[in-house]
Formats: C-alpha cells, structure tokens, sequence
C-alpha cells in the first residue's frame, strides 16, 4: 500500500469520525498519531511539541484569564447590566430588542474574547426576553449566535492571541486593529435584523427615555470601566495582553466579592426592574461571594481544558503538514492566482470553506503561517491580513455544517440546530458585505495603530 493512498484512508476515517460527533480534538490527534507512524516520525516529538506550545508561550497564558473573565463578568451581574442598556437605547426602534442583544454581544466581547461564552451569556439572557416580545424563537436564537461571531474579533480576542504567537506579531497591535471591523460586524448586522423584524412586525417597542438610557449607563459602568481597563493598558503599553487579561480578572473578583454585601444591603438581595431601582441601586451589581469563586473557575477550566489541548494539537498537524509539503503546495496554488487581489481573495475563500467544517483555532493555526507570508509577499499588510482571516474564521461560527455558535445557541435556548439555518441567512450575508469592505479597505483595520 502506497503512503498516498494510507493518507487518504487515514484522512478518510478520521473525518467520518468528526461526522459522527468525535470531538475535534481527538479527530486531530488520531490524525497526528496515525501520520505520525507513517511518517515514522518518533512519538515523543508530539509529547515535546505539546509542551513547547505551553511552556514556550507567555502569551497563550491570556486565554485562560479572559475566559475566566467572562465567566465573571456574567455571574456579577455586569453582564445583564450592558444588555439592559443596549435595549434602553435601541428598544425604541422596530428590531429594538434583537439589535440590543447584538450590541450586547459587541460589550461583552470587549470584556471576554470569546465566541462561545458571547453567544451563551446573552442567548440566555435575551432569548426569552426576545420570546416574550414577539419574536419568533428560530429568529432570536439565530441573533445569538450571530451576535457571538464578533467576540473574537473586539478585542480583547483569544484567537488574536493565538494568530500573534504563531506568527510573530504584536498582539497589542492586533486587538488595535479589531476594533473598527467589530464594530462594523455588529452595525451590519443590526441593520439585518432591523429588515427583519420590519418585515415581520417583531418586537414590542418602548418609548426612548433619556432618564432609563442614564439610569442603565449608569448601572453598567463596571462594565465600561472594564473595557476601558484592557483597551487603555493594551492601548498605552502599560501593560501586555496577559498582564491585561491578569488585571481584569483581579478587577471582576474585586467587584463581585465587594458587590454582593452591598447589593443585599441597598436592595435586600432582590433584582429589580429598572425604573423601579434608585440611583444608587444602579451603581452596584449582584456580585458573588468567595464560596462561588471555585465553581466559576472550575468552569472557566473546562472550557480551557477543550481548547488548550487543541491548539496543542493542532500546532502539531501543522507541522506534519510542513513535512508532508503542504505549504508548498497551498502557497503555489495560492501564489498562481497572480497578483495582490487574486491572492487576498483566493486566501479568503479557503479560509471560508476551511471554517465551514473546523473550528476557528485549527483553521488559524493551521492556514495563517502558510497564507500570511504569501499575502503578505504581495503587499498585503499582516497586521491588515490577520483581521481579514479571523473575521473570516469568526464566520464560520454559524456557517454549516460545523457552526459551532449555531450549536451554543441551540443548546442554551432549545431550539433545534436545523430550525436555526434560515434565519442564519440574512446575518451571513451582513457578515459577508463587512468582510468584503474590509479586505477592500485596509484603513480600517490600521487606522487606529500607534504610529
């Protein structure tokens, strides 16, 4: 038997395996091992790379701590303070409550960095909301998932973490150039479901009260604060993306042990409507004491226990695929397209189809160090080049058949994973047009850099 035709068998297998629900992780990893005997390659070189990606990478240890954070900043009540201000300022359009929780997702990816925990905080926050005000569930549980996209591409991101270790770049100036494009992702795709909601008469409006928008302004300054935090210290160099990551962690503890004596004292332990809490209620968040903080990290740990033996793993593919001559061969098709747009668009293609059926973290270990020099060879800004792949890759999160927030969004809300793909549609294309403006456009991933 020829070792092409074992690669094929092997590949073969391995992907019935993930069509079957294998987890990713040890569909890569019986890849790696199975390539690995072919190869005859010695075993404890993937023992040594594994370690390598932990040991040798000061800036993976930011992934952990902003996972954390979110899990913080949720369980203290910030959270459902940033979405009841996002709908006291959109609840008076048509849509109002679907583009609150998009712009929720915006604020809480600029505390939390991830995909998964953005969609499953305010899906379970909002949907019901949404259910109550006359949406249909299909099309609010899709607006979750859709919202989670930008949470790797606000910054702070861990995915721009891991793009900045394996490529050598600043991650400071990544989460820097992350902050237009976010911002647009989310203002394309509340014009969506503004459209649709339109067209479906969706959504009980409320009147825009200049005293409910101060009083919820108020109440989410933690939150602010918080993102002010990370963006400011990354911003200035005060400090780096995992001394943030530490900072803000250390903050959300602060306020959550300090919240919850002072929450019991003013409101009696009760959460209140709005217009029903004073002023000073709204300065203080429901917060968590310290018999809580072990079953908040524990979680934060899991999490991390999915993802980190991932990259871990995937880090090895890469480089069995650089054996294998697999660079070689995508970067000569990629490099025969011809010049700076033919490439930026051939690069962006396969990043999308890769993040149809793989998650965003082996699509960007795997094809950022084979796409970025060759982009970069023809002009393409790396700076520009790595917000151009992440938000592709964050699309991929509710295209299937993978759609990893179609699935979050599911399991928290209840609505079955296929009823979600229509209403999926409309944010796609939203999604798509802000990608295409932003691969046309690369001030807006650079304007904002230090110069």
């Amino acid at each position: 038997m020829t070792d092409g035709t074992i690669i094929t068998l092997l590949s073969v297998g391995v992907t019935l395996l993930f069509m079957l629900g294998v987890p990713v992780f040890l569909v890569i990893g019986y890849w790696v091992v199975g390539m690995s005997f072919m190869l005859q390659l010695p075993l404890d070189n993937i023992g040594a790379a594994l370690g390598d990606v932990f040991t040798d990478g000061f800036a993976l240890l930011a992934m952990p701590l902003f996972i954390l954070t979110g899990d913080l900043i949720n369980r203290s009540g910030i959270a459902r303070r940033l979405s009841d201000f996002a709908y006291a300022c959109l609840g008076w359009i048509r849509g109002g409550l679907a583009m609150a929780a998009l712009g929720a997702c915006g604020l809480f990816a600029a505390i939390s960095g991830s995909n998964s925990a953005t969609t499953a905080t305010i899906g379970s926050m909002l949907h019901p909301e949404m259910v109550k005000g006359g949406y249909d569930p299909r099309f609010s549980a899709a607006t979750a998932a859709a919202g989670g996209t930008v949470g790797i591409i606000i910054p702070p991101s861990i995915i721009f973490i891991v793009y900045g270790f394996l490529l050598n770049l600043p991650i400071s100036d990544l989460f820097v150039a992350g902050i237009i494009p976010g911002t647009m992702m989310v203002g394309g795709m509340m014009l969506a479901a503004f459209i649709i909601s339109w067209r479906n008469g969706w959504g009980y409006l409320i009147g825009l009260s200049p005293m409910r928008v101060l009083k919820t302004a108020i109440g989410a300054w933690l939150g602010f604060f918080a993102i002010g935090l990370v963006l400011w210290g990354i911003y200035t160099g005060k400090f780096s993306p995992t001394e943030a990551a530490g900072v803000t962690v250390g903050f959300c503890v602060i306020v959550g042990f300090l919240s919850l004596p002072l929450h019991k004292l003013l409101s009696g332990g009760e959460e209140r409507e709005v217009n029903d809490k004073s002023i000073t209620e709204m300065l203080v968040v429901q917060g968590f004491g310290p018999l809580e903080l072990p079953s908040i990290t524990m979680r934060s740990a899991q999490i991390t226990g999915i993802l980190a033996p991932l990259i871990a793993v995937s880090v090895v593919m890469q480089q069995i695929l650089s054996v294998l001559g697999a660079q070689q061969i995508i970067g000569g098709f990629v490099t025969s397209m011809g010049g700076y747009y033919a490439v930026l668009f051939t690069s962006m293609a396969i990043v999308f189809v890769a993040g149809m059926v793989l998650e965003s973290l082996p699509v960007t270990i795997i094809l950022a160090p084979i796409l970025a020099p060759i982009a970069h060879s023809v002009g393409v800004e790396p700076v520009q080049f790595a917000v151009i792949f992440l938000v592709g890759a964050s699309i991929g999160f509710i295209t299937p058949p993978y759609g990893l927030n179609l699935y979050v969004a599911s399991g928290v809300t209840g609505v079955p994973y296929f009823r979600l793909l229509r209403y999926t549609v409309p944010y796609l294309f939203a999604l798509i047009s802000v990608w295409l403006i932003v691969a046309l456009v690369p001030a807006l991933s650079t304007a904002l850099l230090p110069t």
